[in-house]
């Protein structure tokens, strides 16, 4: 047997941590994650022409103002930060990106999670974060509410008459549309997500597939219509191609 292969190693031994990769704990379930990634998906694709700004869920933020990965980091379900450069990162510390917190927040809710959703997490994103906007929703009984910075206090946003609340740093609404927590233009339309682009896209493909086959068949009847009309004409001594 090799070295190789009998070296173990002494259980003193430490291993270093990662360059600050997240430490979040799983998601609370299949729900919670599935509304995490409509999130990002939709928005990524809505804004896919832009480069200035970095969606993620799940993930965790340091914010140590010693700059101790150790002391302070909060990790929320959905979070978009403007103004920065688009690029993957392992977590965002935000010491390393100019000082920037999220202007923007959504935790999704759980039985275990609700009351510091709504409590120390809300409160440490009001005075310490001082993130412009924050929303939470609870994808099983579909609970939803938002909340914009104003005078450093969290003020609920109005609904409109649809229950959508309006956020003026993704310049959407959120709201809720088939049990999801889903975005809208300021028009109402529905923001999609790349399932539903590519379902329009098989979609638009089939109705251009049918008005062309549409089109030969009238083209068609149009050239069979035209014989009958010529070998009626003939059968009277008449040259069709005359007329």
């Amino acid at each position: 047997m090799s070295a190789a292969k009998d070296f173990e190693f002494p259980n003193d031994v430490i291993f270093p941590l990662g360059d600050l990769y997240s430490d979040e704990p799983p998601l609370e379930s299949e729900l919670h994650l599935r509304q995490i990634i409509l999130l990002l998906q939709s928005l990524e694709l809505w804004w896919r022409n832009r480069n200035d700004f970095y969606a993620a869920g799940n993930l965790t933020i340091y914010y140590s103002q010693r700059q101790k990965r150790s002391e302070e980091f909060r990790g929320p379900d959905f979070f978009v930060v403007l103004g920065c450069q688009r690029k993957v990162r392992k977590s965002w510390v935000v010491w390393q990106e100019d000082g920037k917190y999220p202007n923007i927040i959504v935790e999704l809710l759980s039985n275990s999670t609700a009351s510091t959703d709504k409590g120390l997490k809300k409160q440490i994103f009001q005075d310490i974060f001082r993130t412009p906007e924050y929303f939470w929703f609870d994808p099983n009984n579909l609970e939803f509410a938002g909340f914009i910075l104003i005078g450093g206090t969290y003020e609920p946003i109005e609904p409109n008459p649809q229950g959508w609340l309006w956020s003026q740093q993704l310049n959407l609404y959120l709201g809720v549309y088939e049990h999801k927590l889903r975005y809208f233009t300021a028009e109402g339309n529905l923001v999609p997500t790349p399932e539903e682009v590519a379902q329009q896209e098989r979609q638009r493909a089939q109705q251009e597939k049918q008005r062309a086959q549409q089109e030969q068949q009238r083209a068609q009847q149009e050239k069979q219509r035209a014989e009958r009309l010529a070998a009626k004409l003939r059968e009277l001594n008449i040259d069709p191609d005359t007329i």
